[in-house]
């Protein structure tokens, strides 16, 4: 049964393919639909953007579709840089332009006050308009300044509860286990198995796959 991945972000189709991987989905990204344009992430919240990008891929492609919206929460911030944890120095700014900006601004900021937490909201979304939602939460600190390799993002910069590396110092195993994101598909794998099991809908799927390929032809 094949689902797209609401995202051209690599790190993350990475993250949700191995996430996933226990449900036996042929999982495809929005690289492969050239013709689904980029979708404006202009909502107030993480599940506002999660459900618009969700419902409007599967739309365009008749396949369910997941879609996530994830951003980094600092306390000291008031919850910033939040929906705007991708964009937060600039529409077209690097993961590192973002967190070096967030530690220009936490640099006054004492250890004991950089508390932050990292929040991801899922959606499945099926072309007949059936849905399921979860959210995840990673508790941890921000950092003075970046290590690690790993990890995408703010990860270099966050050192999440009961660990002393930051999240782009751990093993993509270890950041899994933990993360905002797997804990969101922990709990979305708890609903989405109502989702992928009807014979029909597995029908129109391909069906809708069949068609997108016809006029790409």
């Amino acid at each position: 049964m094949k689902a797209v991945i609401a995202t051209r972000n690599k790190g993350k189709i990475r993250e949700l393919k191995e996430l996933l991987a226990d449900f036996g989905l042929d999982i495809l990204s929005l690289d492969q639909f050239p013709q689904v344009r980029e979708i404006v992430e202009d909502g107030n919240t993480f599940f506002e953007n999660a459900m618009k990008k969700a419902k409007t891929v599967a739309e365009k492609t008749g396949l369910m579709a997941i879609a996530d919206d994830s951003g980094l929460e600092v306390d000291a911030l008031k919850g910033a840089p939040g929906v705007y944890s991708a964009r937060y120095a600039g529409e077209d700014a690097t993961d590192e332009q973002n967190y070096l900006k967030l530690l220009n601004e936490m640099k006054d900021v004492p250890t004991e006050k950089r508390g932050a937490q990292f929040r991801c909201v899922i959606v499945a979304y099926r072309p007949d308009g059936k849905w399921v939602s979860a959210e995840g939460v990673c508790r941890g600190r921000i950092t003075s300044s970046p290590r690690g390799e790993q990890g995408f993002g703010y990860d270099p910069v966050f050192v999440p509860e009961g660990d002393i590396r930051t999240m782009a110092e751990l093993t993509r195993d270890e950041k899994n286990r933990i993360s905002h994101r797997g804990k969101a598909l922990e709990m979305l794998k708890k609903k989405i198995g109502e989702l992928i099991s009807e014979k029909n809908d597995i029908e129109v799927k391909e069906a809708g796959l069949k068609d997108f390929e016809k006029e790409r032809t």
